[in-house]
């Protein structure tokens, strides 16, 4: 019996030298069915910490676990980390400096380490290895990124200092056999907001105020990489661009006057003179007597989603993107002075409702703050023009601090639950999608800003 007991002990050594320790995720499966594994921002400590939740007899538990393996070491007080985009179970983050890309900036990906497959009328979810780290390029030659999008499957990071962005494909960060790490295409500067059409064309925006680039808006041929790939530019009769996202082959633009569209150019046969450029008022302001403008867009099916003006005036815009003639529908959301209107994220619940989750943040004063939630399409006819919102939820402090510290959303594959993130409180909520009812509250700890949730309830066929 002592002879086994060293044996053990001896393998346990062993197996601790060598990294091959049982892995905690596994010890987890063996006390509740996993319902959802999430990856989150620390603002605090500038890394990815990740978590799960499991389904023990009736109740929901969450296991918090340490930071990523293998996720870049950054400075806490000049990095930071920006947006973070899923496709299947790779995610990908940006990573920004202070000094305009000459510290430290660029991207990493991680592997979630959930497989999720069709079977039948459901997806099936099997959580294997947990998170870690499958690729990272952070140096002083990444153009200090901001914005990170996806389109079609691939993912696009704006290299704003190199005037250009980065295609990745997350098949070939999962095989690791992309050396490269992407593709470089030239397109967009300053401050590049972009979007990409059927892998074939991207759209990518200038941030600037000389005449020349003022408004302006790069089209780059995707199947060209490098200097070479920008087909044509043409300019808007306003800038401030901040904003694009593209739907029903159309692509649209947020500069300082309300939302501008244009048709895609798939085949690249226009030329700057011939783009027809279309403009979407969303009112103006009462005060400054300005147009109301928009920063960021998000799509739901044919319809692209965005808000608009301050407190009473504050609105969720949402446009059919397919019309022959889109237009502007308003759904007005009084929101109290000292609170701002986030970007919408949509779901489609495991019942079939069609939801847009808001924050109402917190910018000055001591209002609470809260999660307001709309209902895209009540009569479930596909037209969103009856938007209606339903529920008004309170939520923990937001810690806003210019473009960083909101709350932020997500949601399982199976539609059943919202995570959301309390950047004030380091606590992370569950919300039913079912009843819209808070199901707990757990602690995160340091700040947690953006989450992802990858997988489902796992099942035992």
């Amino acid at each position: 019996m002592i002879q086994k007991t060293r044996l053990i002990y001896s393998l346990i050594a062993i197996f601790c030298l060598a990294g091959i320790v049982p892995l905690q995720a596994d010890e987890d499966h063996a006390h509740g069915t996993p319902v959802m594994r999430i990856v989150w921002q620390d603002r605090e400590a500038k890394t990815l910490r990740w978590g799960e939740f499991s389904q023990v007899d009736s109740q929901i538990q969450f296991t918090r676990h340490d930071t990523v393996k293998g996720f870049p070491q950054l400075d806490a007080q000049r990095n930071e980390l920006v947006q973070m985009e899923r496709i299947g179970r790779v995610v990908v983050v940006g990573i920004r400096d202070d000094d305009d890309g000459n510290y430290q900036s660029g991207w990493a990906a991680i592997d979630m380490g959930v497989r999720s497959h069709s079977h039948g009328d459901h997806d099936d979810h099997v959580y294997k290895e947990p998170p870690h780290l499958l690729a990272s390029v952070v140096d002083k030659s990444q153009g200090n990124p901001a914005h990170l999008y996806q389109y079609e499957g691939l993912f696009y990071l704006a290299n704003d200092k190199l005037n250009g962005f980065t295609q990745l494909d997350p098949m070939h960060l999962l095989r690791q056999d992309n050396q490269q790490h992407g593709h470089f295409f030239r397109g967009g500067g300053g401050h590049i907001t972009l979007a990409a059409i059927d892998g074939k064309i991207a759209y990518a925006t200038w941030a600037a105020r000389d005449e020349e680039n003022n408004g302006r808006i790069d089209v780059s041929d995707l199947s060209k990489p490098g200097d070479d790939a920008i087909a044509y530019s043409f300019q808007l009769p306003v800038g401030g661009l901040h904003g694009a996202t593209a739907s029903a082959g159309r692509v649209f633009f947020a500069p300082s006057d309300g939302v501008y569209y244009v048709d895609a150019d798939l085949n690249l046969k226009q030329s700057p003179q011939g783009v027809e450029m279309h403009h979407l008022s969303l009112g103006k302001d009462e005060n400054s007597d300005r147009p109301n403008r928009t920063g960021a867009f998000a799509t739901h099916r044919r319809w692209v989603l965005c808000t608009t003006g301050k407190h009473a005036a504050a609105a969720l815009c949402l446009i059919d993107a397919s019309a022959a003639e889109p237009s502007v529908v308003k759904l007005p959301i009084d929101t109290p002075d000292g609170l701002s209107l986030t970007t919408p994220t949509t779901v489609v619940t495991a019942a079939g409702k069609n939801y847009a989750f808001l924050f109402q943040d917190r910018k000055e004063g001591d209002v609470a703050e809260q999660l307001v939630v709309v209902d895209l399409d009540p009569n479930a006819d596909r037209d969103l023009s009856d938007a209606t919102v339903v529920k008004r939820l309170p939520v923990g402090p937001s810690q806003v601090s210019g473009h960083y510290g909101h709350h932020e959303v997500d949601f399982d594959a199976d539609g059943r639950w919202a995570v959301i993130t309390n950047p004030g409180n380091g606590k992370l909520q569950l919300l039913s999608l079912e009843k819209l009812e808070f199901h707990g509250e757990y602690e995160a700890g340091g700040m947690p800003t953006k989450v992802l949730c990858v997988g489902g309830k796992q099942s035992h066929h």
